[in-house]
């Protein structure tokens, strides 16, 4: 029996050491020291953390992803498009600014005024329209921080509207009551921004390299002088594999594939202005734009990170995407622009945009998603136990369009009649019926599969419920009225009591039957624009 107990104790420590994993790149806490507490950085101690009620309650939330990539108007990604010869940001970079030779993307960044932005009018209006918790960029790729970084002088304190842009946006949360998240995309930069040092291969300017390569000592009698454009760029490394390749980086953004590995002086970086932002605007959300953390699996960053916040903050929520199953126990799953096509166990998120990430004029153009289409989006995901988090497009100066404004107005009005059924609910026994419900839906890698939910109609039903009633949401209004919810026929299983009336919601009660086929209802004339409601007592 004693040799029994002590193979079992010697078994159980040979666990415990394969379960410490060891790191390339070890971040260090010389100058951020990550909070300490109930949580360690590891997956079996964060593991243990629970996605809090209030998020799972909140459903809904608008994100101001805006920085400087906005001032072109050209789109998402633009800092790194902008060196890629032949693209079409390229092309309008040069016609409109200059070549990235001489004029680069360190030089769109005063220009980045933000004139006109008035956060707290804006986190009022999203509040009007639903919104539970609000988002904003932090930094995104280009590395460029909206705040007063004390670890990043590239920061828009410093440069262009000279004002500390998350401080103003995380006082006008707090006075609307709306939790608070920010978003860091920055760790990615040292891949991203290899275009930079790059040059032209055709043309008058072929061979002579872009700004990607600058040092401190260049800025001599320029306007950033005393600047290194390296804290930018972060471009003193040997490119990447296939680095010319401008499809190269998606493969590699897990740090795979001929990815040239950070420093470990990049990384430290990246993780000192995330704890800076963390411990002086106190979030209590925090979203990364990579697979599962930052610099994962090189380093532990990204987990001393979640640890510091789920440490200092018993609310708070890390997300992450491209999760495995045991990942998705110590982290809040995003999909991007997309959704599971089933009921998901634990609580999840899916991120998505009315148009492009960044200001784009060309989708401005071409117009924006209908409030029609994400409002049932947000019905299919929340039937799923997911919330949404939409981006609303601003300009550089701080407003949104004329285009965005409508969606807002008719976003707001739909969730004014019909957010009891949103907020607060949990989904019932089964998300919904209807030809898209039945179909088999993959996910693309991190999401990318919102296309294959856009024919929805009146036949896809979705369902979510409270303590005291089931709300069927009808994917659109039937021409003839007639709505027919197979799931609540007669005899079925899961809702065992008669139904005889039902609440439209923005309208009153009305009749119905239950018959061998379905729950029967004969609506009115549409009472609101997008998708009817129904309200059904248990």
């Amino acid at each position: 029996m004693k040799k029994t107990l002590l193979s079992l104790i010697l078994s159980c420590a040979a666990i415990s050491v394969v379960a410490q994993e060891t790191y390339r790149i070890p971040v260090s806490e010389t100058d951020e020291k990550m909070q300490t507490g109930q949580f360690e950085p590891t997956w079996q101690s964060l593991m243990q953390h629970e996605t809090p009620e209030w998020f799972r309650n909140a459903k809904f939330g608008i994100w101001a992803h805006w920085g400087a990539q906005c001032v072109e108007g050209s789109g998402d990604w633009m800092a790194r498009e902008m060196y890629m010869e032949g693209n079409y940001k390229y092309q309008f970079h040069r016609e409109h600014y200059g070549h990235p030779s001489e004029f680069g993307y360190k030089d769109i960044l005063p220009l980045f005024k933000a004139e006109r932005w008035q956060p707290d009018s804006l986190v009022a209006r999203y509040k009007r329209c639903g919104a539970q918790y609000f988002f904003v960029l932090g930094n995104h790729h280009d590395n460029f921080d909206l705040w007063d970084s004390k670890y990043q002088p590239w920061n828009s304190k410093n440069i262009g509207p000279k004002r500390d842009i998350l401080e103003e946006w995380a006082a006008a949360a707090k006075k609307y009551g709306l939790p608070l998240g920010i978003s860091f995309h920055a760790d990615h930069a040292w891949t991203w921004f290899e275009p930079s040092q790059r040059f032209d291969l055709e043309g008058e300017k072929a061979g002579v390299y872009y700004d990607g390569n600058l040092r401190k000592e260049d800025g001599k009698g320029k306007w950033w002088e005393g600047l290194d454009p390296q804290m930018l760029y972060q471009q003193d490394h040997p490119m990447s594999k296939g680095s010319w390749d401008n499809g190269a980086i998606h493969g590699q953004w897990d740090w795979s594939h001929g990815a040239c590995p950070p420093s470990q002086e990049f990384v430290t970086n990246f993780y000192n202005r995330t704890l800076d932002a963390i411990n002086r605007y106190n979030p209590d959300l925090i979203y990364f734009d990579v697979t599962v953390l930052p610099f994962y699996p090189l380093s532990d960053c990204g987990l001393k990170i979640a640890t510091h916040l789920y440490n200092k903050n018993p609310r708070g929520v890390v997300f992450g995407k491209i999760l495995n199953e045991e990942q998705k126990k110590a982290l809040t799953w995003d999909v991007e622009r997309g959704a599971p096509n089933q009921m998901v166990e634990r609580p999840w998120q899916t991120c998505n945009c009315i148009g492009d990430w960044h200001y784009n004029t060309g989708t401005y153009e071409r117009g924006y998603r209908s409030a029609t289409n994400l409002v049932k989006q947000l019905v299919d995901i929340v039937s799923k136990n997911g919330n949404l988090l939409l981006n609303i497009p601003l300009r550089a100066d701080g407003t949104y369009d004329d285009k965005a404004a409508r969606f807002l107005d008719e976003l707001e009005a739909w969730m004014t009649q019909n957010g009891e059924s949103i907020f607060g609910t949990r989904p019932w026994v089964k998300f919904g019926e209807g030809p898209v419900a039945e179909k088999d839906i993959k996910i693309n890698s991190q999401g990318f599969n919102e296309g294959q939910y856009n024919g929805m109609d009146y036949r896809d039903i979705r369902f979510n419920q409270t303590e005291k009633h089931l709300y069927v949401t009808a994917m659109g209004w039937p021409d003839d009225g007639k709505l027919l919810v197979k799931s609540l026929a007669k005899g079925n299983p899961d809702f065992k009591k008669p139904i005889s009336s039902v609440q439209l919601l923005g309208y009153g009660k009305l009749k119905a039957k239950q018959t061998n086929s379905g729950l029967e209802v004969q609506l009115p004339q549409p009472c609101n624009k997008i998708a009817p409601v129904l309200k059904i007592k248990k």
